[in-house]
This record gives C-alpha cells, structure tokens and sequence, in this order.
C-alpha cells in the first residue's frame, strides 16, 4: 500500500469514527433533528419506528465502516457503507434550503458542502483500487484473452485439418501407387 494511501484512509476515517460515536452515545438531539426525513423514510422503507434506534444504526454503521476504511481491512466496503450513511445524514442534519436566517443559511450551506466533499472523498475510497485492477478491467481482460484463445483454436484447428488431409493424400498416393 502507498504512503498515501496509509495515511489518507485514517484521515478521512477518523470523522466517521468520533461523531459516528458521539451519535451513539447522544442520539436523542440528532433523532429529533432527523424527525421530518425519518417521518418520511419509515413508513417508506419499512424501517422500525424507533428513531434513536435508528439514529444508532447510522452511527454504527459510520464506525464501522470507518474502522474498516482506516485500517485496510475491506476499506472499499467501508468506504461504501459510509457514503451510503452521509446521504440521509446530510439530508436530515443539514436542510440549508429551509433557512430563513441568512446566517444560518450560510453555515448549513458550508456543512452541507463539508459532507458533500466528504462524500466525494468515500467515493473515491470505494473505487480505489490500491493499484490492482479492478472488477471490471479483469472482466474484460478475461473476455479478451478468452476470445484470443478461441481464434487461436480455430487456427490450429484450421492447420492440423490441412495436414491431416495432405497425409490422407500422401497415404492414399502411396497405396495406389
């Protein structure tokens, strides 16, 4: 693994990790903050209608995949199951367009970019590679190299065909005589 890269997963972990255990601790101020977006999602998803409950998850979840992404154990997992939690997080926590204050609007607006840029970063986590190819360049490569080796039958199939039929001319040449 690069420097970079070893340093860089624990740095955009490590959010994820303390105010994913804030939340945990404390869900009761972000549960009610959350309300109008849980009041919608539940009925919706199916979900319990236990909106601390649901709160913790989310935390859960942002530690977890935090930890994971910080040490390198599944970091593009982790990474996934971040972003997957900043989306209605950004959404409940940070309702910039519902403002009236223009001082309020304005610092919702830069938490609301703050996790938006935050998003972006998980996102590249969770495509990163660490330099192996991925899924889909493997896929292809086993396309390619498997429609190589198909031509490559077909010709050697082709030529023992040609020689076979120049030995049975040979062979019946020399019975005739």
């Amino acid at each position: 693994m690069s420097i970079v890269r070893r340093v860089a997963r624990p740095m955009i972990a490590a959010i994820f990790i303390v105010q994913g255990l804030d939340a945990f601790r404390h869900p009761g101020p972000l549960a009610q903050r959350s309300s109008p977006l849980l009041d919608k999602a539940i009925p919706a998803l199916g979900l319990p209608d236990d909106k601390e409950l649901l709160v913790r998850a989310n935390s859960v979840t942002q530690m977890l995949g935090g930890a994971m992404l910080a040490a390198g154990f599944l970091p593009r997992v982790g990474a996934m199951a971040i972003a997957a939690t900043l989306v209605p997080t950004t959404l409940a926590g940070h309702p910039f367009w519902k403002e009236e204050d223009p001082a309020k609007r304005k610092a919702q607006r830069v938490q609301f970019l703050k996790n938006m840029a935050m998003f972006g970063g998980v996102l590249l986590a969770a495509v990163d590679t660490a330099g192996k190819p991925g899924i889909a360049w493997r896929a292809q490569n086993l396309a390619n190299r498997s429609q190589r080796e198909a031509k490559h039958a077909v010709r050697t199939a082709g030529r023992q065909g040609r020689l076979a039929r120049k030995s049975a001319q040979i062979k019946v040449k020399d019975a005739l005589g």
